[in-house]
């Protein structure tokens, strides 16, 4: 192989790339990176086997070829090369990388080694947004557990009905939901695992479409230049739907900025405990923030526009700070029904957001 290359483009697709490659792969050519000469542009490509990552670029190519590189040494040597030309040349597994005044030598291995992708035989395909499909993520991932004895809850459930996609996660502690438009009249329901989604969020820009397409066991999402494929997580994922009540005995709407704030705020004591404990204090518009550790207490109060019955309720901070977090409306609606059941936090502007978060259980006295 014979090529030429700018390095700020070989290097933006470097690190797209890297972000299939696993830490923990005892396999050693998982380690590398494949790079081969395809129909005159550059296509590089990494895989932990449970997700591969493809992208193509612009190169000018003199003579075909393959290879396998380690990609923390290649690329790091690509990302301190100048911006300049560089020149790859591949002779009986050895790469020759050469660019102004600096030249590498390195040993790669052979393309034949590389794991092929298991052919995928297309079911379903449709576009979304990009930036739409950005926001969904950014609103459940979050929720999604690292536990790995329930892997099923280490991935989103995407669930398309009547032309609505639903992404969901839950972690056994608070559920997130968050529904789209989605053009398609089939109806799908795959889990998808989270780290793929998190990866896929710092590859995707803003503009134009992703194309994603499900098979059994897959699902493929297509930048263009760039392809990510992963595998489908198994098993059955929970009803979130019977999770969310539709009943409640207490509401209140309060401006998300000042409640985000002041649970901030509350929560550097609750850090300095494990439960990460806050206490909310509801009655007529107030809505008081105690949290109590061994050195210190603190006290916040915010106005709230409430309905129904004053309530006391405790929650894991951090649990409750995500959800807010990853709302963009200017004013949040919480809904109660007793200190035991789920709070339910929903955006006043916005119906196709829903968060749940359970509660910690505290005596009476201990508010």
């Amino acid at each position: 192989m014979r090529i030429q290359v700018n390095q700020n483009i070989l290097a933006n697709h470097i690190n797209i790339v890297q972000k299939g490659i696993s830490t923990r792969t005892t396999l050693q050519i998982l380690d590398g990176i494949l790079i081969e000469t395809v129909n005159g542009k550059l296509k590089l490509t990494a895989t932990d086997l449970e997700i591969r990552i493809e992208t193509y670029l612009d190169c000018d190519t003199i003579e075909e070829g393959a290879i396998v590189v380690n990609s923390r040494i290649f690329g790091d040597i690509i990302k301190k090369l100048p911006n300049s030309l560089i020149n790859i040349v591949v002779k009986d597994n050895n790469i020759n990388i050469t660019c102004e005044n600096s030249e590498f030598n390195i040993l790669g291995n052979s393309p034949q080694e590389y794991p092929e992708l298991p052919a995928i035989i297309n079911q379903n395909s449709f576009n979304i947004p990009k930036d739409l499909f950005k926001s969904a993520i950014r609103q459940t991932v979050f929720a999604t557990t690292l536990d790995e004895t329930r892997p099923i809850l280490t991935g989103v459930l995407l669930e398309v009905s009547d032309c609505v996609g639903s992404f969901v996660a839950l972690d056994g502690y608070r559920l997130a939901l968050r529904s789209i438009p989605i053009d398609i009249k089939e109806n799908i329901k795959i889990v998808i695992p989270g780290r793929v989604l998190g990866e896929l969020n710092k590859i995707l820009d803003d503009e134009d479409e992703l194309k994603i397409t499900t098979a059994p066991g897959h699902v493929i999402f297509d930048m263009g230049d760039t392809v990510v494929s992963s595998r489908l997580l198994e098993g059955q994922f929970l009803n979130y739907k019977d999770i969310i009540r539709k009943e409640h005995k207490t509401n209140i709407k309060v401006n998300r900025k000042e409640l985000q704030d002041s649970l901030e705020r509350a929560s550097l004591l609750a850090k300095e405990e494990k439960t990460n404990l806050v206490k909310l204090n509801i009655a007529d518009n107030q809505v008081i923030i105690k949290s109590n550790s061994e050195i210190g207490n603190v006290n916040e109060q915010i106005y709230s526009n409430k309905e129904g019955e004053d309530i006391n309720i405790a929650f894991n901070s951090k649990y409750l700070i995500d959800g807010i977090k990853a709302i963009d409306s200017e004013e949040i609606e919480l809904f109660f029904m007793g200190s035991l059941n789920p709070c339910i936090i929903n955006p006043v502007e916005d119906k196709n957001y829903t968060y749940l978060v359970l509660p910690v259980r505290l005596a009476q006295e201990d508010y």
